[in-house]
């Protein structure tokens, strides 16, 4: 079955009638519809019956009569339009005054906001607290204290659960005092260092003044080749023994005219 394709609108005259062009800002907001999507259409200013407006680029309110009971052509007619407008500002203003139009029993948000339900809490046998060292031996002590089936290596069900719990508290135990003293070392740095400047502050002026003047003052002549404070130790250039230094170099040479048979040959 053929669908049955309905021809947009488009401008068939490039007449229009010789007024000034319609600025949208200039007419009420009622009395246009430009929204996206949708056909484009005035109420025309001079017979003020909706009319379409054609065109992609220049628009024109469509030709039309005066109205039905007078075939004689409307002068609004070919009425260039000027959409000088924020099409989606204006949008959002004509939906709000349509919201608030509304009757309140009607009136609903454009989302839905649901608030979650809160999860069921957990049961009281299932909870379980921080478990530490003191609080794991203490447990399996007062159950074996208890229970007249963990004697000696037996353990029932909840003695074995227990000491379980008990070894592996023995076995975190080492990274978790590694752990506090970590944040306690953090902790005076950062104690430190908030302390520092009012200390400093204190010593200042208590010697500050008094020390840097005297080491400003102090002068010091220093000796022909003696090494500055700033420079490390100077290396000597020449080998101290130039007779054993230039043995050793030939030495040297024959040993590697004995490994490359090129070079002995050379």
């Amino acid at each position: 079955m053929a669908k049955n394709h309905r021809r947009p609108g488009r401008v068939r005259t490039e007449r229009s009638n010789r007024r000034e062009a319609l600025q949208l800002s200039t007419i009420a907001p009622e009395d246009f519809n430009v929204r996206p999507g949708e056909t484009k259409s005035i109420a025309c200013p001079d017979c003020r019956t909706w009319r379409r407006i054609m065109g992609d680029y220049d628009f024109k309110i469509r030709e039309h009569p005066v109205s039905d009971e007078k075939p004689d052509r409307c002068p609004g007619s070919n009425q260039v339009v000027d959409i000088d407008i924020d099409v989606r500002r204006w949008q959002v203003r004509q939906d709000r005054l349509l919201r608030d139009a509304m009757p309140q029993d009607n009136r609903r948000a454009a989302q839905q906001f649901y608030k979650p339900l809160p999860a069921p809490a957990a049961p009281v046998f299932r909870m379980r607290s921080e478990v530490t060292l003191e609080t794991a031996r203490q447990s399996y002590l007062a159950h074996r204290k208890g229970c007249t089936k963990c004697v000696g290596a037996q353990h029932c069900t909840d003695g074995d659960i227990l000491a379980r719990r008990y070894v592996l508290a023995l076995q975190e135990e080492p990274a978790r005092r590694e752990a506090r003293e970590q944040l306690e070392r953090q902790d005076q740095r950062i104690a430190r260092k908030h302390a520092a400047p009012a200390v400093r502050k204190e010593q200042w002026a208590k010697h500050g003044g008094r020390v840097v003047e005297r080491a400003n003052n102090r002068c010091a002549e220093r000796t022909p080749g003696s090494l500055s404070e700033f420079r490390g130790p100077e290396l000597p250039l020449t080998p101290q023994d130039v007779k054993a230094h230039e043995r050793r170099q030939a030495e040297l040479g024959k040993r590697y005219a004995q490994r490359d048979p090129s070079t002995s040959a050379a």
